[in-house]
């Protein structure tokens, strides 16, 4: 075996651990993570009041835009489109289930410059956070196809309830 044969099979040794510790690593998120689903399903009579296009990022925990969730069926990107109702934002990915975040589980929509996987413009992603249970709020991440960002997170921001009012004064 020739100096150059060896090498060339160290090369794909090393690159084969590093694919099957990839593997393992994506499996035991899944796992970890299979605690969370995102709603399902759109409630009946709910109005469309706007369409787009848009990429799915991510979903990652609150405000750790580099610590991915494997959220079903949010664990992979895809394209799809939002759809904003009167009750809340209809996800529709390529490929899953339409996924519906009710207006009472929105916490907050602003925009974002990086998450995992992804760093754009400044303020070229929109972030979505929102309660996936009653003790864990997620960040979703999406990216416009078209349009500007500006505008989809004014009308967002109209569906997430007000905080409530403690009555504490300055």
């Amino acid at each position: 075996m020739s100096a150059r044969d060896l090498a060339v099979a160290i090369t794909i040794a090393v690159a084969l651990l590093v694919l099957l510790t990839m593997l393992f690593a994506w499996r035991r998120r899944i796992r970890r993570d299979s605690v969370f689903t995102a709603p399902l399903g759109v409630p009946e009579h709910a109005e469309v009041s706007r369409r787009d296009e848009v990429l799915y990022v991510s979903t990652t925990r609150h405000e750790q835009p580099l610590e991915r969730l494997a959220v079903s069926p949010l664990a992979y990107r895809a394209r799809g489109e939002l759809a904003l109702t009167d009750r809340g934002i209809a996800l529709c990915l390529d490929g899953a289930p339409t996924v519906f975040l009710a207006s009472a589980r929105l916490v907050a929509v602003d925009r974002a410059t990086v998450t995992i996987d992804r760093v754009v413009e400044p303020g070229g992603l929109v972030r979505i956070a929102w309660n996936i249970d009653d003790d864990t709020i997620v960040d979703s991440y999406l990216r416009l196809a078209t349009g500007d960002p500006r505008t989809l997170i004014s009308d967002l921001q109209r569906l997430v309830p007000a905080a409530p009012d403690t009555g504490a004064t300055s």
